[in-house]
């Protein structure tokens, strides 16, 4: 069994993450004040951003679910992995070799890479030697294929096309030849186990690697060459794998995922070659799902690149061709297959605050068809033709009958009505009972009532998107923050976010019977089990040793004092920490953190001395001046009288 990570390699690989950057490519973030970004939670379903992110400080926290923590844990949380993989994971990013404690042993080992590593280490190996076989002899078809299509060489190794030998085990001698073992490669998806032993799973294919977020190669989608071969698929795709489920992974999005955040829009298109058909032709927001419908976890992930926010303005398209709020276009085929996913994204819009369209060309072609017929000026051209997706489905379903006749216009009501039902909007829905209405030939008031008595409708109160019932419950409202409380939470939140700035305003004079709110104690408690600001001054020291004077060394220092007051809480008061760590504060200006934090950490100190001033007030009223505990008891409060005034005059 591998043995522990050393510790100072963690920190390492967690200095040399940026959490802004691993997290960004989960999701879009904006500026929420100084040194701070936000985001819809990729833990959670929510309309508005609560997930924030301090990059100075290396932490994240989600208001609204309550999740936090540092970098290491977003990457376990976000691809579901443990501590150890998660750090390999940032390792390997970073170009960091990680060092072991074997077990019981006390020797170190240089890497040693857990069972996901190794999978994505197999998937790398495999498509370079695919992209290597794309060139031999063997593989004419497949460039011949690439060629028709007018995809060169260049674009071919954008995407990472290769071929894949029609040997049976070619592949597999190959990695086994790289160390890796049977049961690795079968685990990956990249053989099969047959009678006779593995064998590989893609022979004489084209194959596309199917990369995640980050870009890791995860996954193949494999195309057959030979078109007079029935009994194979035409397209075979890598199986259910520990690193690849289809329902979380969408293909082109390693390359579109800037383009979606920084235009907010993405186009989804069917196939492999329709990504590359779009991106070549400058549409660069272009991904496509593997081998599966486009459902609720893709959803997840392009709303939270889009910044998907509920908005009452959400999708209305502006006089200049352009939408307000994120735009998602789907591009079917026009035949009754297209219609059918038309209608199943239809119930995917539902869950989008953005804008849904469809794009589909006049006569049934795909992009990659389109731009072999009629260049790249025409795939962008049909995606600039969009047609929002309500309106193109209520015209499908209209079109399929005959509205010269009463009866055909009759049967157009029983049939749309229902569609129109299901739109969660109310304000969209009564505008489409008024295009439906104009589209039939019918009185509106007749239209509205068979909407109405369909028994479908159930309108969102809170704009588009998914009703109540069907998101993610929210936390409940907390009431009005009291006086006390707030000024509790805002010395702690200066003191873990900035301790520098607090040294010496007074922190060393509260005692854990200062805070009201008991998970505020329990924070203070373990600032001072911790060594309070002096440990923080003294990690300081040892971060200017490594780092230097100047700001990354107070940073360090910072990611570490919280690191070590963390490791000595319970988790439910370590989130309480982290939420302390990330929340905005009120002084959005640079210059006036200081004095902010200092101020807030003066407030605290003169509520707790007022505090105790009262209560040793009330003591020596009790005492006469014969009793021995007098003496001792006005010296007290002289003191407590001399740190008021002291912290009074800081104040003004």
């Amino acid at each position: 069994m591998a043995g522990l990570i050393l510790k100072e390699d963690i920190a390492a690989v967690r200095d040399a993450s940026r959490i802004e950057e691993i997290v960004g490519e989960r999701v879009a973030l904006r500026p929420a004040g100084v040194d701070s970004l936000k985001g819809l939670c990729p833990f959670h379903d929510e309309r508005t951003p609560s997930f924030h992110v301090r990059p100075s400080q290396g932490f994240w926290h989600c208001f609204g679910c309550g999740e936090g923590g540092d970098v290491i844990s977003f990457v376990q949380k976000v691809d579901s992995l443990s501590f150890t993989e998660a750090v390999e994971a940032l390792a390997l990013k970073a170009g960091i070799t990680l060092r072991y404690e074997a077990a019981g042993s006390g020797t170190l080992r240089r890497e040693e890479p857990g069972r996901r590593q190794r999978l994505l280490d197999a998937h790398r190996v495999a498509e370079e030697f695919y992209q290597a076989q794309l060139t031999s002899p063997e593989a004419h078809l497949g460039r011949q294929f690439l060629g028709r299509r007018g995809f060169d060489e260049a674009m071919c190794r954008h995407f990472g096309i290769g071929y894949s030998p029609a040997s049976w085990d070619a592949l597999t001698r190959h990695l086994r030849s790289k160390g890796f073992t049977d049961q690795e490669i079968e685990t990956a998806g990249l053989a099969t186990r047959g009678n006779r032993g593995l064998y590989d799973r893609f022979r004489g294919r084209l194959m596309w690697p199917i990369r995640d977020i980050t870009g890791a190669t995860v996954g193949f989608g494999a195309r057959r060459l030979n078109d007079e071969d029935k009994e194979s698929p035409k397209y075979l795709n890598t199986p259910e794998t520990p690193i690849y489920h289809k329902s979380q992974v969408l293909y082109g999005l390693d390359l579109a995922k800037k383009e979606i955040t920084q235009g907010r829009k993405v186009v989804i298109v069917e196939g492999y070659t329709d990504v590359m058909a779009a991106h070549a032709a400058g549409v660069g927001c272009a991904v496509a799902t593997c081998g599966t419908a486009f459902g609720e976890e893709h959803v997840k992930i392009v709303r939270r690149l889009l910044g998907d926010t509920a908005d009452s303005a959400a999708g209305v398209v502006l006089s200049n061709g352009k939408t307000h709020g994120g735009e998602v276009i789907f591009t079917f085929d026009g035949d009754a297959a297209g219609q059918k996913a038309a209608l199943r994204a239809f119930d995917m819009d539902q869950n989008f605050a953005a804008q849904t369209f469809v794009a589909v060309e006049p006569h049934g072609m795909d992009p990659c068809e389109l731009r072999m017929a009629q260049g790249e000026r025409a795939v962008v051209e049909l995606v600039n033709s969009r047609t929002p997706l309500f309106e193109f489905v209520i015209r499908s379903v209209l079109r399929q009958l005959d509205l010269r006749t009463a009866e055909g216009r009759v049967k157009a009501l029983r049939a749309a009505a229902p569609v129109v039902a299901r739109i969660r909007d109310r304000a969209l829905q009564r505008e489409y009972t008024r295009s439906l209405a104009g589209w039939i030939g019918m009185d509106i008031s007749e239209v509205a009532r068979a909407v109405r008595s369909s028994g479908n409708s159930r309108p969102a109160p809170n704009g588009r998107g998914a009703t109540p019932e069907a998101s993610a419950p929210m936390p409940a409202r907390r009431g009005p923050e009291d006086p006390v409380s707030k000024i509790e939470r805002q010395a702690l939140e200066a003191l873990v976010q900035y301790p520098m700035y607090v040294v010496g305003s007074g922190f060393e004079e509260l005692g854990g019977e200062a805070f009201s709110v008991p998970s505020y104690r329990a924070v203070h408690d373990a600032i001072r089990a911790a060594g309070g600001l002096d440990a923080f001054i003294k990690l300081f020291r040892q971060a200017e040793e490594h780092f230097g004077k100047g700001e990354k060394a107070v940073q360090a220092a910072t990611r570490a004092f919280v690191d070590d007051v963390r490791e000595l809480m319970i988790p439910e008061v370590a989130a309480v920490l982290m939420e302390l760590a990330v929340a905005p504060l009120p002084q959005d200006r640079e210059d006036q953190l200081r004095a902010y934090c200092r101020g807030a950490m003066g407030a605290m100190v003169r509520l707790d001395v007022t505090r105790r001033l009262a209560d040793a007030n009330a003591n020596l009223q009790r005492l006469s001046e014969d009793d021995p505990q007098y003496t001792q008891a006005f010296r007290e409060l002289m003191r407590l009288e001399e740190v008021r005034r002291r912290f009074t005059e800081r104040a003004q």
